[in-house]
């Protein structure tokens, strides 16, 4: 979906439209959640501080979040895909891979597909969406993200390796800044540069990942789509309006995400073994605590014990901390069943 936080608000809110919106929080600490197009002009982008947000456009709207609605929406636009394929692997609210190799309509072109998706979605809930239509999901991805916004475009099995080799590998989806600038450190500007670099370089360099980026370099992509992906984590953070450096500071702050990730748990009906600690400090350094057990995590009391433990492993702070979250991994269900996520060559739809 094109800017599908914003792009919701300008519908349901006329006076919204054709402004600079962020929905997010308009405090110090906020963080921008989603950006109009009209926002993005001013270099506004997701996961950007709100102040620096208002810096760059000082005419830009705050809208609060609301995620009830963009799940309402969400729901809308799945029930469109199934009525093309029940191979959809969604990625988020906004986002999801079909296989369309065989469909319900019996159509052989995944272009019309994606043509006629894209209208349905903007009939029933007057959003556009933007496609990409290609034979495996990471040149789909990379298609679905190149003629944003209300965009269609298709990359054919004989134009993989060309379009591929001319993008900077920064653009690849699946290699973050911080690789991507290890590359550059490296040699690798391009995609070209990435093809030209042996698998055995690449792993000693990238690790395991170092497989991927070679097979991607190439064209290559293997991944099926596959429907109801398995849940990796369930978790929950907040980002505090100023800096906690107190001991009693930290726990209170501590209090509301470990009451929301057991409350996910319980509606999920799944625990989990390993218990993970993210701190996010003043100077926006990042880093995690995890620790895992022989049997699941049981109650919210040792939930938060073992929260607790984990945070007291950092003290004394160096620093003030702005951000912290919890979650699980290594899940199990509580009802019997394998938790799952609500969330041959194929022809591929990146939505």
């Amino acid at each position: 979906m094109d800017a599908f936080y914003a792009s919701v608000e300008q519908r349901d809110d006329p006076a919204l439209r054709g402004k600079p919106i962020a929905v997010g929080g308009s405090r110090e600490r906020g963080v921008v959640a989603a950006a109009s197009y009209e926002a993005r002009v001013f270099g506004v982008r997701s996961a950007m501080p709100s102040s620096t947000a208002r810096r760059k456009c000082p005419e830009l709207i705050f809208v609060k979040p609301r995620f009830d609605v963009y799940k309402a929406v969400s729901q809308q636009i799945r029930a469109v895909f199934a009525e093309y394929t029940p191979l959809i692997e969604p990625l988020s609210l906004d986002e999801a891979y079909l296989d369309v190799t065989e469909n319900l309509r019996q159509m052989e072109s995944a272009t019309q597909i994606a043509q006629q998706i894209k209208v349905a979605i903007k009939d029933t809930t007057g959003l556009t969406a933007s496609a990409g239509v290609s034979y495996n999901k990471f040149l789909a991805k990379l298609a679905s993200d190149y003629n944003k916004p209300d965009g269609l475009f298709v990359i054919k099995p004989s134009q993989g390796l060309a379009f591929v080799e001319t993008l900077t590998v920064g653009q690849f989806h699946g290699i973050g800044p911080a690789t991507a600038a290890k590359m550059n450190q490296l040699g690798i500007a391009t995609g070209l540069d990435l093809r030209r670099q042996t698998e055995a370089f690449l792993v000693r360099h990238f690790g395991k990942a170092g497989h991927f980026y070679h097979a991607i370099a190439n064209a290559i992509d293997d991944r099926p789509v596959t429907p109801d992906r398995e849940r990796k984590s369930i978790g929950s953070e907040t980002t505090f309006s100023t800096d906690l450096t107190e001991w009693p500071d930290l726990i209170a702050g501590l209090h509301g995400p470990i009451t929301d990730l057991w409350q996910d748990c319980q509606r999920l009906k799944t625990v989990g073994r390993t218990l993970t600690l993210k701190v996010k400090y003043a100077d926006f350094q990042q880093i995690t605590r995890s620790r895992s057990f022989g049997s699941p995590i049981s109650d919210e009391a040792q939930l938060t014990y073992l929260a607790h433990d984990l945070l007291n492993t950092l003290m004394p702070l160096a620093k003030g901390v702005r951000l912290l979250g919890v979650s699980v991994s290594n899940l199990e269900s509580t009802d019997g069943s394998v938790d799952r996520n609500e969330a041959g060559r194929q022809l591929e739809i990146g939505f």
